[in-house]
Order: structure tokens, then C-alpha cells, then sequence
């Protein structure tokens, strides 16, 4: 049988347009089998939360598990590596927190680059922290404990949970603006700081309003200031450290992300996806009872967000002359 030249072009113009078609069919129907998220810090701190709490809204709506799977390591550096090298179907996804911007600078040696590497997806929630001290420091509120800190340079041992971690940067920041000197303590995680916060053994630390919220309701710690550029409901009363420090800010954020060249069909479904979860009253309820809100945004924002994020955060690494262990 003989074939015209235009009919072969047709015919190879189809066998090419294929594997393309199917990819799109494939992602049309995303998700056809169970999917991960990789959180990288341990189970049990606000991090594993968000990522637990995402993967509800995403197989209550997409109707497949999205099980979370914690690889605790290097800042969260261990997890973002090991999506950065998974297949780009979808399938496993990354839990995007501010570390990530954070580790941009913070670290010189990394595999990847994350915003190159990572399709930014939707953000989930952002929560402030509280700039808290153990009920023996003689201080109640911002300018005391400026006051006292002036009077007592480098006495004053202010918990982190690591280096680069995120309430070391906002203590960070907290330093240079009020241009006082305090002792930073790091601890292999947030749980440790607030022990050693609660027996004195320490006497101040930045900490999410997740995990301290309890203990600030008893009268175990005295919370002098949140983080967020405005008050929050979370903790009634407390004024925001920029009513004191113009221009402060320090929120901690939570988002999902997808490897380079997950298709765009994909993220428009898990998108879409998280949008519609976060903005269910009982989801709000569920963030509210974390210290939490829910945080919207479009795509296009989301990534300015991380943007934004990495270079703010960058010239308080390089202020504060901080590198990786």
C-alpha cells in the first residue's frame, strides 16, 4: 500500500501528539492511586500538623489517601531533596515551610535549588509565634525586657530550636532591631527549647503559638508579644512586638509543593483542592484551635511569597554571620 506524503505527515504528526494526549489523560484523571506528602521535621511538632492536616483536606476531596511520611534531617533539607529527585507524576509531594526560604542562604552546599527545583502549589495556613519568657525573669512586656536586657547584656539565654530554625530567625531579627545582646541556646528542635524554657534553665524564647498555647493559659509562661504584624486571636491582649519595633514581622507559613515538571493539569487539581479545603468553616475552626489561620493565595502570590521570604530572610542570615552545622 502505498501512502502520499500527506497522509504520512498526518500519520506521524498522530504518533507523536500520543505520548503527549496520554500524559494529559493521565493527569486528567489524577489521582488514581494513594499519593504522600513528605514532611521534613518529626511527628508530633506544628510542621507534621499542617502536613497531617493537608492531607485530610486532600483525600477527603480527592478521594485517595495522601498519607504523610516525616524525614526529619538538615533542616528539612533531607525531605526537600528526596522530592526534588521523586518522579514528577504528583504522587509525592512536599510540605513547603518557611525553612526552605530560610536554607537558600543558610546553607551553601545543597543538591538543589529550591526555587528552581520545587513547583510551588498552594499555601495551607500561617501561624504567629510569641516572644515568651519563664515567669522568674522580672519583665512584662516588650520595652522591660529591652530595658532589662540593656542592663544585662548576654545574660539573658534565648532558646532555639536550631540554627537557622525559624524562631531562631525571629530572635534574630527580634536582636538587631532592638539592638540588644542575648545568649542563643540551640536545641535539636522546638520541644527541648520549651522544656528547658519552662525549668528556667532557659529564659526566653520565640515559639510557635501551636505548641506553647497551654502552657501560656496556665501560667507557666508569660507571653509578652506575638510575632504577626498585628495582634492575633489566638492569644487575646498580647500586643504585637511591631507595636514596639515598627516594621517587625515573623510569621510562620506552611504550604505544598511538587517536584520540577509535575504537570501543570496536576497542580491545578491539588490547587484547587487546597483553596476549597481551607476555606470549609470547620477546617478554619480546626486552624483556629492551632493558633492558625487559614492563608489563600493565588499561585502567582504564593511563589512571590517565597520569594519575598528568601531574600528577607537571607539578610538576617548574613547580618547575623549564621551558617549550617
Amino acid at each position: 500500500m502505498k501512502l502520499h506524503r500527506r497522509q504520512l505527515l498526518r500519520l506521524t504528526t498522530g504518533a507523536v501528539a500520543l505520548p503527549a494526549i496520554s500524559r494529559l489523560a493521565r493527569a486528567d484523571a489524577y489521582p488514581t492511586h494513594p499519593a504522600r506528602i513528605i514532611v521534613g521535621y518529626a511527628a508530633g511538632g506544628p510542621t507534621d500538623i499542617a502536613g497531617r492536616l493537608v492531607g485530610e483536606i486532600l483525600s477527603r476531596r480527592l478521594g485517595q489517601q495522601f498519607a504523610v511520611e516525616d524525614k526529619p534531617g538538615a533542616g528539612s533539607n533531607l525531605a526537600t531533596e528526596y522530592v526534588v529527585n521523586a518522579p514528577p507524576d504528583g504522587y509525592t509531594l512536599l510540605l513547603v515551610t518557611q525553612s526552605n526560604a530560610i536554607n537558600a542562604t543558610l546553607y551553601t552546599n545543597l543538591n538543589f535549588n529550591f526555587a528552581r527545583d520545587i513547583v510551588p502549589i498552594a499555601s495551607l495556613m500561617q501561624a504567629p509565634s510569641a516572644l515568651e519568657v519563664n515567669p522568674a525573669v522580672p519583665v512584662n512586656s516588650v520595652p522591660e525586657l529591652i530595658a532589662f536586657a540593656k542592663a544585662n547584656p548576654g545574660k539573658l539565654n534565648m532558646a532555639t530550636a536550631g540554627i537557622g530554625s525559624p524562631p531562631q530567625m525571629y530572635g534574630e531579627l527580634f536582636k538587631m532591631m532592638a539592638g540588644i545582646n542575648m545568649t542563643m541556646v540551640h536545641y535539636r528542635g522546638g520541644e527541648p527549647g520549651l522544656v528547658d524554657l519552662l525549668a528556667g534553665q532557659v529564659q526566653v524564647m520565640v515559639e510557635g503559638i501551636t505548641s506553647s498555647l497551654g502552657y501560656v493559659r496556665d501560667g507557666k509562661l508569660r507571653a509578652l508579644a506575638v510575632t504577626s504584624a498585628t495582634r492575633t486571636d489566638a492569644l487575646p491582649g498580647v500586643p504585637a512586638i511591631a507595636e514596639f519595633l515598627p516594621g517587625y514581622n515573623g510569621v510562620g507559613w506552611f504550604g505544598l509543593g511538587a517536584p520540577k515538571g509535575t504537570p501543570d493539569a496536576v497542580i491545578e487539581t491539588l490547587r484547587k483542592a487546597v483553596n476549597d479545603g481551607i476555606a470549609d468553616p470547620d477546617v478554619k475552626a480546626r486552624f483556629a484551635k492551632l493558633g492558625a489561620e487559614p492563608m489563600p493565595t493565588s499561585l502567582a502570590d504564593f511563589k512571590k511569597l517565597i520569594a519575598d521570604e528568601t531574600e528577607k530572610w537571607g539578610k538576617v542570615v548574613r547580618a547575623a554571620n549564621l551558617k549550617a552545622e
